[in-house]
């Protein structure tokens, strides 16, 4: 596989996919057209943000020796694939790309998208860059439900819809708990590293048995807040038919799978919410 598709992480693409999957199928259900060009536009602005997030953390975990003998997807700079300043460079094109689709479907919708996308893109920098990456002091998990949840769901409903409302908000639940919980299985995947190197994620300050119930509560968070949207529609109750593989994912860190019996875990969990997501976007729109 070509190191720049492995450097971007493709197991947490889904989480960049779903959140406009159910965004834009909500504009179906309140009975309005969709904006196809606004709807791909929202699209490749939340999947460049996430390569770019990706990109940066691989430059600034790697520039601080914390991803040395790291298990998981390779990383391109502590696996001496690529120089720290090519993925840099790789991290800020993604970010200016995201930023000019991004300001075009600000004048297309509202200007306030550009405020929503600057927030962005310095909450994807400052996770684990700067001088005080906040990815380091545990608040890793808010931010990607803030931003990979809410902002970027209730965002995609918004540049068709121009209004917020509660049903935009009860849907970016289970799309948030699910990203959230694709960081949380890495970040317990990584624990015993991480806490060797001072990095200080939630799954560190939590420990190992707090973390992984953390992890079951998202899932469980998930579930609810896809079952509570029956109140939009009762289609949504078919996303119970994805219990059982919620389940065997949920049994497999209780267990105690912990390392590399994680990374499996990792793609399991970006599929779920990419399933999940689809299957609820296909309920709104039924």
């Amino acid at each position: 596989m070509n190191k720049w598709i492995a450097g971007a992480r493709p197991r947490t693409l889904p989480a960049a996919i779903a959140p406009v999957l159910v965004g834009t199928a909500l504009i179906r259900r309140d009975h309005h057209s969709i904006n196809y060009l606004n709807a791909l536009l929202a699209l490749s602005v939340s999947l460049l943000l996430q390569v770019a997030v990706n990109y940066s953390n691989d430059y600034s975990d790697g520039v601080r020796g914390t991803d040395d003998n790291r298990v998981g997807p390779i990383r391109l700079v502590a696996s001496g694939l690529a120089g720290a300043s090519a993925v840099k460079r790789a991290a800020i094109i993604c970010f200016a790309l995201a930023s000019v689709l991004g300001i075009i479907l600000a004048a297309r919708s509202s200007w306030w998208l550009i405020l929503a996308g600057a927030l962005s893109i310095l909450a994807a920098w400052t996770y684990t860059g700067g001088s005080k990456p906040y990815g380091y002091l545990g608040f890793g998990e808010i931010s990607v439900f803030l931003f990979f949840g809410l902002v970027a769901t209730i965002g995609s409903y918004f540049v068709q819809a121009h209004r917020i409302t509660w049903q935009a908000i009860l849907v970016s639940l289970p799309v948030g708990a699910l990203s959230c919980a694709i960081l949380a299985v890495n970040n317990l995947r990584d624990l015993p590293k991480d806490s060797l190197v001072g990095k200080r994620t939630l799954a560190v300050r939590l420990g190992d048995k707090r973390a992984r119930q953390f992890f079951i509560g998202l899932l469980i968070l998930a579930h609810l807040a896809a079952l509570l949207a029956a109140f939009i529609t009762p289609w949504t109750l078919i996303t119970l038919a994805f219990l059982p593989v919620t389940l065997r994912i949920a049994k497999r860190v209780i267990s105690g799978a912990q390392g590399a019996e994680l990374i499996p875990t990792l793609g399991q969990v970006g599929k779920l919410q990419l399933l999940l997501s689809t299957t609820l976007a296909i309920a709104l729109l039924v």
